[in-house]
């Protein structure tokens, strides 16, 4: 039944997370943005929604009444082991998968510039909250400055990201929707009320699903009697990397190496800054 139920989350979040990708490529097309923002920031943040959702709501389970050191071995095990999936597995499936294409000797060509900005944003953020992990749970002052101080580096890099936008679309690296947005397949117009409302359905499918998933995942640890961290830290981060995986192997398929790569590293920065704020002002960390 545990198994079923996390199959069961896993297609909603998929399904949720597709809608809310391809609602945000219109935006992007709409808004007359770069690739870079649309793969770091939009793109990156709404793939990143699976596995984003699932610490915050093991975690906030946690505190309204749920054994509180389940939700916290979840969420932890999810915040810490999304980015580690990121830079490992997904880089090497896309490289797995362009292979026939271009060869094991061909280039991939992401624009450098942003993503040499993402890696150091993502590095210096993810950096502080390791320092976190060493400072004990009840210096409390200590903790909300470094959980404020990650929140403020993600919204410095949204702002230093957006600058660098007209520039990029001036060297026509500017954003070009895929696929035909899935609400317009139903006879509505491809306009932006159209578009936000594709949004808010993704969204909602997602947060929906996430619920189910912590249940799942809690479910299963009692069932096999293994540790809901280690469980967390293997099994939740496989699952829901898959909006990001699929969407970045497909870009680079199709030659939108920067689309590609930014939905990757742009996710980096999402879970290495937001989520460890969680972690660090909600759990022990």
């Amino acid at each position: 039944m545990n198994i079923l139920l996390l199959i069961a989350a896993l297609i909603i979040i998929l399904a949720g997370a597709e809608a809310f990708t391809n609602a945000l490529e219109h935006l992007g097309d709409r808004l007359g943005i770069s690739e870079g923002v649309t793969g770091s920031i939009f793109a990156a943040v709404g793939t990143a929604l699976p596995e984003a959702m699932v610490p915050v709501v093991a975690v906030f389970a946690a505190t309204s009444g749920q054994p509180a050191h389940l939700g916290e071995e979840v969420g932890v095990g999810a915040i810490l082991g999304a980015p580690m999936m990121l830079s490992t597995l997904t880089l090497f499936m896309m490289a797995l998968f362009v292979s026939p294409q271009r060869g094991w000797r061909g280039a991939l060509n992401p624009e450098p510039t942003g993503l040499r900005r993402d890696l150091g944003w993502f590095l210096s953020a993810f950096g502080l909250s390791a320092v976190a992990l060493f400072v004990p749970h009840h210096i409390t002052l200590a903790r909300i400055g470094i959980g404020l101080m990650l929140v403020t580096l993600y919204f410095l890099y949204v702002m230093v990201t957006l600058r660098a936008s007209a520039a990029l679309v001036a060297e026509g690296h500017g954003t070009e929707a895929g696929h035909a947005l899935y609400l317009s397949k139903t006879g509505l117009p491809t306009k932006m009320p159209v578009i936000l409302i594709q949004l808010a359905i993704g969204l909602g499918m997602i947060v929906f699903g996430a619920n189910l998933f912590v249940d799942g995942i809690e479910g299963l640890s009692h069932w096999l009697s293994i540790s809901a961290l280690i469980l967390s830290l293997l099994v939740v981060p496989i699952a829901t990397e898959l909006p990001e995986k699929i969407n970045s192997i497909l870009w680079i398929r199709r030659g939108k190496d920067t689309l590609a790569f930014g939905n990757i590293t742009g996710a980096l920065v999402f879970q290495g800054s937001l989520l460890p704020a969680i972690g660090v002002l909600l759990t022990p960390w």
